[in-house]
């Protein structure tokens, strides 16, 4: 595992002279950040050594490297899910990579059904906290001093002090958002109504099939993350429907303007 991750820092810091310091997930909801990103170097995960490959519609598969305004950033265009076969250290290798070469500040974003009976879709949720329910844990396994603490602390899994920041651009700019409790669960299937019920009974706001994985890696190697969901449809009694990836996209396209603006003044003040 070491030995994997230095080869591919190693592979990167060949290709870019100066590093960042904060690293962006693009899942659903921010892939047109890419846009906004100037002086771009952009590389494709199939050329990066070690690096799994997305086999999702809608997820890209490359690192992208320059400057968001300002600020240089690392933006991670297509995840890895459990669900599509990887084990748990395949899909947080890539935030392995980022703790070697540097990254201090982790921002995540992805679709999610809505439990809260509150929610409406389309609602931007900003995550306070998770509750992993995957059956593989990504720090499974022998721990490696060098990478993190056997027994990491998770009560702070999302940082108070960014989702405060968040919460101001918010309102400065009159975007609605929530906040709540993110269930990461394995996938791919969409939920069934009883497990809807049971996720809001445990404590959960909103369900998805990402993020958890990354966040609890990100914090044993003492990156501060940030996350926000797209409430992409409705799992509450009364207004469940069935849904499809492709509304899942469509409905994640329509608020990324809101994410986009909310993410990109983030990044500005880390």
């Amino acid at each position: 595992m070491l030995k994997l991750i230095q080869e591919t820092a190693d592979f990167l810091n060949s290709k870019i002279a100066k590093m960042p310091k904060t690293g962006i997930i693009l899942g659903t909801g921010l892939g047109n950040l890419v846009t906004q990103i100037t002086d771009k170097t952009e590389i494709p995960y199939e050329t990066i050594p070690n690096f799994p490959v997305s086999t999702v519609e809608g997820h890209s598969g490359k690192l992208i490297f320059g400057k968001l305004g300002n600020v240089d950033v690392l933006a991670m265009q297509g995840r890895f899910h459990y669900y599509e076969g990887y084990d748990m250290k395949q899909v947080t290798f890539p935030v392995r990579v980022m703790k070697a070469i540097g990254i201090e500040n982790l921002l995540v974003s992805n679709a999610s059904g809505g439990v809260h009976p509150d929610f409406e879709i389309g609602d931007l949720m900003i995550i306070t906290d998770h509750i992993n329910l995957f059956p593989e844990h990504p720090l499974r396994g022998k721990n490696h001093t060098e990478l993190g603490t056997r027994f990491p602390d998770m009560s702070e899994a999302y940082s108070t002090d960014l989702i405060k920041k968040a919460k101001a651009i918010a309102a400065r700019n009159s975007i609605k958002v929530v906040e709540g409790v993110y269930v990461g669960t394995t996938g791919p299937t969409f939920e069934t109504k009883a497990e809807y019920r049971y996720f809001r009974i445990i404590g959960g706001d909103a369900v998805g099939m990402s993020t958890v994985p990354e966040v609890i890696v990100a914090n044993h190697a003492g990156i501060r993350c940030f996350g926000m969901s797209i409430i992409t449809d409705l799992g509450v009694p009364g207004k469940i429907v069935e849904v499809t990836h492709e509304e899942v996209q469509q409905i994640g396209n329509k608020v990324q303007p809101l994410m986009t603006q909310i993410m990109k003044e983030l990044v500005a003040e880390l």
